[in-house]
């Protein structure tokens, strides 16, 4: 029997959420402070801590090993996915909450350890405080939240997806889960920010490219072919293909065109020896109106083009990989103003949906046909999160809203 209104659910909800959120802040910092850099990829043992957390919590935990063959294949050392299902009464939908725990190398430049945990001036500093360990406590949090109400008939279940190779493409994580059959959501939450819901990011090719040549000494280097100096038609097609990208604008708010980047390039034996091979990888970012197969075409066009007239020259490309545009599937509109409506009024500024140019593991539930938005704990941007930077990091403030904004979302679902 239903005693409390939505209102007065939301308010109770909201006093759980400030009672704990010390606690909530506390944990946040005890999982930054355990490194899941990747590359390498080990990320387990972080599975492990996160695990434990949620057990503390009283959730049941369910511990997901992918085969160390298929997670080496994928560029990683060891995952483990975690899944808690938290199960209301019968019929209604099924929610998945999906954030990642893998983070990106810290690199140089912090204020204070990259796993520190560190509070300051009303943010947590920390790789990962952002991206996306930050979300795991929502998630937790706001669910927790909806498990304290009484006199709420609640329908449906809500699982969390905590899992750990977002930064390698995802398919060892997300499309695991979906691929096994582990789990059937009707709805997915996936980690972003406050004050937007991301109904839309772009997709991404990376291609390797191959020169091969002939080496030679250098005091006779007419014997050799060298695949260095290929290179330079190479680059010069590339970046005038990169150039005309602009010319392709997106109508997704907030992407603006297509963009190419030549992120890495190898090659050479010595300094007295012409070059016989030299490798390049290249990122394309594919913007949601656009066919991923037209676009590797295209690619390969210009590649082969840029060398086919060049003696003893071979070219060689390969697919490293392709992540698809994530955008609105049928019944995620309902879902996207449903958060906008909860998020604005939480917030007290309109939450409005957008599209970013990055590229997510939101789009591998998408593809799936599963009703998804992104919607999570952050500030304004990526680039005030200084995610991927120095000195990544979360306002707290919005830690705190983010969770209520989710919890009552949950609410809205389950007894709609």
């Amino acid at each position: 029997m239903t005693n409390q209104t939505p209102a007065s659910a939301k308010d109770a909800m909201r006093g759980f959420i400030e009672q704990h959120f010390d606690e909530q802040v506390h944990a946040l910092a005890r999982l930054v402070q355990c490194p899941s850099d990747n590359p390498p990829g080990d990320c387990t043992p972080h599975a492990l801590v996160t695990a434990q957390w949620l057990t503390e919590m009283g959730f049941a935990v369910e511990q997901h090993v992918v085969p160390q063959a298929l997670a080496q294949q994928h560029g990683m050392h060891s995952v483990t996915n975690l899944i808690v299902r938290e199960k209301f009464g019968d019929g209604g939908p099924v929610i998945a909450m999906n954030a990642h725990g893998d983070v990106v190398p810290p690199g140089e430049g912090w204020s204070a350890s990259p796993y520190s945990g560190e509070v300051r001036d009303g943010w947590l500093y920390g790789r990962g405080a952002a991206v996306s360990k930050s979300d795991f406590t929502t998630y937790a949090y706001a669910l927790r939240a909806l498990k304290s109400l009484s006199g709420v008939a609640l329908k449906g279940q809500v699982e969390l997806h905590f899992t750990y190779d977002e930064e390698t493409g995802g398919m060892t994580g997300p499309h695991w889960i979906l691929q096994q059959g582990l789990s059937k959501p009707d709805y997915v939450l996936s980690a972003a920010f406050s004050h937007h819901v991301v109904t839309a990011h772009n997709g991404c090719l990376h291609l390797e490219i191959t020169l091969r040549g002939r080496s030679a000494h250098a005091a006779w280097p007419e014997t050799g072919h060298d695949a260095i100096e290929a290179s330079v038609p190479l680059l010069a097609a590339l970046y005038r293909y990169r150039d005309s990208l602009a010319d392709r604008p997106s109508s997704t708010p907030g992407i603006t065109h297509p963009t190419l980047v030549v992120g890495l390039v190898k090659g050479g034996i010595n300094t007295n020896v012409v070059a016989d091979t030299l490798t390049l990888r290249i990122d394309r970012r594919i913007v949601p109106e656009e066919v991923p197969e037209q676009v590797e075409a295209e690619l390969r066009e210009v590649i082969a083009a840029s060398v086919r007239l060049l003696a003893g020259i071979q070219v060689e490309v390969t697919q490293i990989l392709l992540a698809r545009p994530f955008k609105p599937v049928a019944g995620a509109q309902a879902l996207t103003d449903l958060v906008c409506r909860e998020g604005s009024a939480v917030l007290g500024t309109p939450v409005t949906p957008i599209g970013v140019p990055l590229y997510t593991d939101a789009r591998l539930y998408c593809e799936a046909g599963i009703p998804t938005v992104m919607y999570g704990a952050g500030p304004a941007t990526l680039l005030a999160a200084n995610g991927h930077r120095a000195d990544e990091r979360v306002p707290l403030l919005e830690l705190q809203q983010a969770t209520q904004v989710v919890a009552n979302v949950l609410l809205e679902l389950l007894t709609g």
